[in-house]
């Protein structure tokens, strides 16, 4: 063995060596089948048409980016982690939207956040939210209009009608647009606090359900069992998950508790928002994350307490995204001072 190959080391995603990468990602698919089937009975079946999109044009990004950088193609194109990144992607994204705006962010997740730093193990951004976050700051307008729960809808749209808008932006007959949007529980929540209204009046609206978010409620209940799913099958760690949520949960209790006219309590914001889903699927991205046990406690931590901040006093109603990358940029610091002692070493130099 060469000099260079006894002294190389392996570059992250770090996953046990008995599992490839492609495994890991199927069950992280698997485990986001139920949430998105129920997302699609909820709120209909714009989800299903934009993970379509997203997920096809980013093999092809996919394939293009290998090919242009000679990679192989069958080694990389089918390891599941570009269908994974489209899917987080469409799920941060409305479901009624015009088929580009899936597509483009396909190509910022693929192309820019994660073959132009060097591909899979390089990106140090999550490539799903790097994608979101330009599309929210590039199209805010589109990116505001959130399909409203199915219950609440006097005329949902079958998939060819749905199809069609995303398609050619037509409506059926004289069918208005926004008839079948809604704000979001935490959207709702922000605009009637600063228009003076009190919480305990807010949170009586249809769309807040009995937990947080009339649909979303179930949606990531369903989350909540796959990624409960993922922590048995070893293919995540607790520390982010508990981390993520036991912040946001106890920084939201605190502040209800404080002053709950202007606060919502803390199921709203777990069960109201995409908490859960960051908590499992997004946060643990074994790529950007941290790598050392306190680093991710304190990364799971970080993301929770700036996901609060963001959408209390922010200029977004959910701040995961940014929150996610906002504490990418601190994981080098994290696991360069929160490496774990080595067991038997001498930290005393003056006996050496």
């Amino acid at each position: 063995m060469s000099d260079n190959a006894s002294t190389s080391q392996a570059t992250s995603p770090f996953v046990p060596s008995s599992t490839s990468v492609g495994a890991v990602m199927r069950k992280v698919i698997y485990a986001l089948i139920p949430g998105v089937v129920l997302y699609m009975i909820l709120f209909g079946w714009g989800i299903v048409i934009n993970i379509i999109l997203a997920s096809v044009s980013a093999l092809l990004f996919e394939a293009i980016m290998l090919m242009v950088r000679g990679r192989p193609l069958r080694m990389f194109l089918f390891d599941g982690s570009a269908v994974v990144t489209a899917i987080l992607l469409t799920l941060a994204l409305p479901p009624m939207l015009s088929w580009w705006i899936p597509v483009l962010g396909s190509f910022f997740a693929i192309v820019v956040a994660k073959h132009l730093y060097g591909g899979l193990g390089y990106n140090p951004f999550n490539p799903a939210m790097m994608a979101y976050a330009i599309l929210l700051v590039s199209f805010p307008l589109q990116l505001s209009l959130w399909a409203g729960p199915l219950d609440l809808i006097a005329q949902p749209l079958t998939f060819v009608e749905t199809l069609n808008y995303s398609l050619f932006h037509q409506l059926p007959g004289a069918m208005a647009f926004d008839s079948l949007t809604a704000a979001t529980p935490l959207d709702y929540l922000r605009t009637q606090v600063g228009l003076g209204q009190t919480v305990e009046a807010i949170t009586r609206a249809p769309i807040f359900g009995l937990l947080g978010g009339q649909g979303m409620e179930w949606v990531n209940s369903a989350f909540l069992l796959g990624g409960l799913w993922l922590l048995y099958m070893r293919i995540i760690s607790w520390h982010i998950p508990v981390a993520v949520l036991a912040s946001i949960g106890s920084i939201s209790g605190l502040a209800y508790f404080l002053d709950p006219a202007v606060f919502a309590n803390p199921s709203v914001h777990l069960w109201g928002g995409a908490s859960i889903l960051c908590a499992f699927f997004i946060a643990t991205d074994p790529i950007t994350a941290s790598t050392t046990p306190l680093g991710r406690i304190i990364y799971g931590l970080g993301i929770g307490g700036l996901t609060f901040a963001i959408r209390t006093w922010g200029g977004y109603p959910d701040g995961v995204a940014f929150a996610v990358l906002l504490m990418g940029l601190v994981v080098p610091l994290l696991d360069h001072y929160t490496v774990p002692k080595v067991f038997g070493a001498r930290t005393d130099r003056g006996n050496q």
